[in-house]
Order: C-alpha cells, then sequence, then structure tokens
C-alpha cells in the first residue's frame, strides 16, 4: 500500500484516481482535474448536511403526536454527529444550525413561524445548538484522528515496503531506479537519485525505463544546488531558504558515515511538499543511503578479500618460484667460481667473463633470496631473535658485507659514541642496513658520499643513510616501501623492486617504523626507528671471599 493519502492525484487504475485525502485542517479534497469537481467536492458536504436535517424533520413530523419535543430534538442531535462524522467539521456546524431552525419551525407552537410562545424553548434552542456544535467538534477530532492514523499506517507501510525492496539490491543503479520508483508512486512526482563518482561530482544514473520520466522537466534540471546539498548534507531547493525557486526539492543522502548522494523531487503540477510529506521524503532518502552505504562497504569488503586471496597467492607462488630457482642459481656461481680455476688457466678475457657470470649470478642469488624473504615475511613465519646488543657492530658487519658494492662510494659514519644496547634481530636489522646501502650506492653515481648515522632520539633509535644523488621522485615517498615498486620504474639498473619492502617489513616486525624523505643536501634520507625498550641491568658476577678461621 503506497502512501496516497498524501497527494491529491490521480493513479492510473480507475479505483485508486476516485481516492481523497484527509488533511489536518478537517476538509476533504479530491484531486482538481476541473474547478467544478473541486467546487463539488466543497459543496457536497454542505448540502448532504441539509439534506439529513430536511429527512429528519420529515421523518418526526408524524412521530410529533407520539414522542415529546425532547426525544424530538434527540432525532436532530442525532444527524449533527452523523454529519460530522461522515463529513467533517463544517458541515456539522451548518447542520446544528439547521437544526435548531427546523425544530423551531416545524414543531414549536405556534407551528411555521419563528415566533414562541413559550420563553422556556429559547434555553432548549441554546442547549441544542451548543450540544450539537459540542458534538460536532468531538466527531470532527475523532474523524480526523482516524484519518491521521490511517495516514500514519500507510506512510509506515509504504516505508517498509521500500527498505525491504532496497534490501534486495546488489547495484548502485537498482538502488536509484528502485527509489526513483518508490517516491514516484507514493508521491506522484518526478524523482532523480544521483550518486558521486570517484571525484565527488554527482552524476545522472542509468533509466533502463525513460518512458515514465518527464524528459521536459528532466531537460531544465539544476545541478547546481544538488552538488552544494551533497557537499553541505542540507536539504534545498523548493520550499527552504537554499534556492528557493528552483522546481526541485533536494534531500541529502545521509548515511551513518558520509553523505552518499542526494534525491532530488519535484510534485506534479507544481505542488508545495508539506510537512508530513517532507518528513517521510528525508525517510526515504534515510533509506536509500544506508543501501548506498552496505553496497559500498560490500564492494570494499570483496575488493579486499580478492586483494588476500590474490597476495596469499602471490606469496605461494614466489615462494615455489624462489625454491625452484635457488639451487640452479648456487650451482651457476659453483660453476663459474670453478671455470675461473679450472686448469690450463684460462685466457684474461675467459677469466673476466667467468667474474661476471659470477657477479650476475649472485645479483640473482640476492633477487631470489628477496623473493624467499618476502614471501615468509608475509606468510608470518619469521620469529625474531632478539637480543641485546651494541648497533655499532651492526654498521661494522654490514659495511664490510656491501663492500663490493660500496668500492666506488665514499661512506661515512657518524655513530653516537654513547649509543645505549638496543634488543634487535641482528641478522634481520643487518639485512635492513645492507639494503638502505646498496640502493644508496646503486641509485647514486660513482664517487658520491653515503652517510650512515645512529643517534638515540627520546625512546627510539634513529638510523638514517643518507646520500647526495639525484634523489627520490617527488610524491613516492610512500609507495616506494611497496612491493614491486621502484623510485625510476624505467631505470636500466637491475631489481624487482622488492628492497625497500623487506626493510619496512622487518622493521614494523621490530615495532618500529621507516619512511624516506629528500635530504637537505640533495639526495635521499632513509630514516627507521627501533625501540630502545629497558636497559637490562647488569650482571655482577661477585668473587667468593672465605673469611679464615680465627682460633
Amino acid at each position: 500500500m503506497n502512501y496516497t493519502q498524501c497527494r491529491q492525484k490521480p493513479l492510473k487504475n480507475p479505483e485508486a484516481s476516485a481516492m481523497i485525502s484527509t488533511f489536518p485542517g478537517g476538509t476533504t479534497a479530491k484531486h482538481p482535474s476541473s474547478s467544478f469537481s473541486a467546487v463539488w467536492g466543497k459543496c457536497y458536504g454542505y448540502l448532504s448536511a441539509m439534506m439529513a436535517i430536511a429527512v429528519t424533520a420529515l421523518v418526526a413530523t408524524p412521530l410529533r403526536t407520539y414522542f415529546d419535543l425532547a426525544n424530538i430534538v434527540m432525532l436532530f442531535l442525532l444527524a449533527v454527529m452523523v454529519t460530522a462524522v461522515k463529513f467533517g467539521r463544517g458541515p456539522a456546524v451548518l447542520a446544528s444550525f439547521a437544526g435548531v431552525v427546523a425544530f423551531d419551525f416545524f414543531f414549536v407552537q405556534p407551528r411555521f413561524s419563528f415566533s414562541v410562545a413559550d420563553a422556556q424553548y429559547l434555553v432548549t434552542f441554546a442547549v441544542m445548538l451548543a450540544v450539537g456544535l459540542v458534538t460536532a467538534y468531538l466527531a470532527a477530532g475523532l474523524r480526523h484522528q482516524a484519518s491521521l492514523a490511517t495516514q500514519r499506517e500507510a506512510r509506515f507501510r509504504a516505508l517498509y515496503e521500500f527498505a525491504r525492496e532496497l534490501s534486495g539490491a546488489l547495484q548502485v543503479d537498482q538502488v536509484c531506479e528502485w527509489t526513483r520508483k518508490a517516491v514516484q508512486q507514493t508521491f506522484h512526482a518526478q524523482a532523480l537519485l544521483l550518486v558521486p563518482d570517484e571525484d565527488g561530482k554527482l552524476r545522472f544514473p542509468s533509466f533502463p525505463n525513460l518512458e515514465n520520466l518527464d524528459l521536459q522537466r528532466l531537460s531544465g534540471f539544476d545541478m547546481e544546488p544538488a552538488q552544494w546539498t551533497f557537499h553541505q548534507a542540507l536539504q534545498s531547493g523548493a520550499g527552504t531558504d537554499i534556492h528557493p525557486n528552483n522546481a526541485y526539492s533536494y534531500f541529502p543522502l545521509v548515511a551513518p558515515m558520509r553523505a552518499r548522494g542526494v534525491l532530488a523531487v519535484c510534485l506534479d503540477d507544481g505542488h508545495v511538499i508539506l510537512d508530513d510529506q517532507n518528513d517521510q521524503l528525508k525517510a526515504f532518502a534515510a533509506v536509500a543511503a544506508i543501501a548506498l552505504e552496505r553496497l559500498h562497504y560490500v564492494e570494499v569488503a570483496q575488493e579486499a578479500l580478492i586483494r588476500v586471496e590474490s597476495e596469499r597467492l602471490r606469496n605461494s607462488l614466489l615462494s615455489a618460484l624462489s625454491h625452484d630457482l635457488r639451487t640452479p642459481l648456487t650451482s651457476l656461481v659453483g660453476l663459474s667460481e670453478s671455470l675461473a680455476m679450472s686448469r690450463p688457466y684460462l685466457s684474461d678475457m675467459q677469466t673476466e667473463m667467468a667474474g661476471a657470470l659470477r657477479d650476475e649470478a649472485l645479483k640473482m642469488c640476492r633477487s631470489v633470496d628477496n623473493l624467499l624473504d618476502m614471501a615468509r615475511i608475509q606468510t608470518g613465519n619469521v620469529v625474531l631473535n632478539s637480543q641485546w646488543q651494541s648497533f655499532e657492530e651492526v654498521v661494522g658487519s654490514t659495511l664490510r658485507a656491501c663492500r663490493a658494492s660500496l668500492v666506488n662510494h665514499q661512506v661515512r659514519t657518524q655513530i653516537d659514541p654513547d649509543l645505549p644496547l638496543v634488543r634487535f634481530d641482528a641478522m634481520l636489522i643487518e639485512r635492513v642496513l645492507g639494503n638502505l646501502v646498496e640502493n644508496a650506492a646503486k641509485y647514486t653515481p660513482p664517487g658520491s658520499g653515503i652517510t650512515v648515522s645512529a643517534r638515540a632520539q627520546g625512546a627510539f633509535l634513529e638510523v638514517q643513510v643518507l646520500d647526495n644523488g639525484p634523489g627520490l621522485p617527488l610524491g613516492t615517498e610512500e609507495t616506494v616501501f611497496e612491493k614491486f615498486v621502484r623510485g625510476n620504474p624505467e631505470s636500466a639498473l637491475p631489481g624487482v623492486g622488492l628492497g625497500l619492502s623487506i626493510c619496512k617489513a622487518i622493521v614494523e616486525a621490530h615495532k618500529g617504523s621507516i619512511k624516506a624523505t629528500a635530504s637537505a643536501g640533495g639526495g635521499a634520507c632513509f630514516t627507521f626507528l627501533l625501540p630502545l625498550g629497558t636497559q637490562p641491568a647488569p650482571q655482577v658476577e661477585e668473587d667468593e671471599f672465605h673469611e679464615p678461621n680465627l682460633p
């Protein structure tokens, strides 16, 4: 059941077109299809009231010889009450006055005259009129309350049906189309539901049934107040102080998280939206907003599930591929070394080629190790072997391991001499520092400088690796830590873009953080923090002292 009582418009079927609506004033109005029907709708109740009094007088005339005048008065009051229940307050008031006049003219002596022989009848007339007016007021009030209850029931039923229908929507266009149809059927109005695109601009949804739209009215649609309503989450358009001359009323679709779109409504024949209709349209907009937000989070959940499954599949593939490549690459490194030491000795060119083959195989081994480490970290199979140790030793071992990559660079260390012991996994942190140093050496020209510094910064150990190379491209400070992302994708330098991702995963496993910024002197600066924690208490071994036995 639709809330057809709120609008005085004919429906498409003949039965619905005959429906009428009662408004809070107690008046009944039919759809103004013509001026004659409108006038007739207003006059019909008053004519019926006069007819009721006339019929009561005709029925009571033969009964006056059997009934007292007090009982005949009751018959007129009964006619007043029936008129009030059936036609409302105005016709009932008219029936009260007409009943007093008819009772005086036809039943009070002298009959067929408005003169009164006994002055006591004046009191009867007054009481009869007062009782008739009170009866008319009470009956009309009950009729009005019944009409309001019917309207509320119809309103709640329409809202319930609308919410139940939207609960099965699976696409945004379905919500838009079903909302448009529900508003059109309930309020007999042109409706549009607009949703924003990725840039926050409202767009028109697709209309599978364009024949149901008023294209002429749609062509005059103004997007400016709709966009204002979406950004401000406030109603605008007809009936408001914002863009009041607009033909449409714009209702924001405010969901619990944020606005999801705008519902634009234009009543037929330029009618003004009533307060009850305005409240119900807000309820329709709220239901549509919740449906759109539900679809949004369903889509987010699906995308998250796809990302998780893709990540799991990629990690499994990387792990399998790394295991399959490690053995032949190790064999290739061993064979190249054996080739260089084989007898008879190779020529200088052949020795150089064997060394180049070994170096390239080692680079490939490191790339495979990165793939395997990333797969192992992502699956959570890494267990930290954290120990309290000096970070200066890690810096020294890292630089020794990377000496082949740093042969053409000037490396400087700045380690705070008062640096306390730090609890971390030395092998993994050495891997982090080594990746950062090798990246600095890879992406800076020969002869450039690299600085490794470490100091205590509050509750954290701050480690920085600075270079004076070309630096990171603007806007890539965050993305360089993603998997398979490189600072310069077009670079001819080898690498798959996993080194920094591994660094971030290892540092975050230590409850720390890492970031990339532009160096003050040019180049790139990578900084990672490790929590210092509570220093362990020193263990002092006491020498055993035996007091001699004195006599």
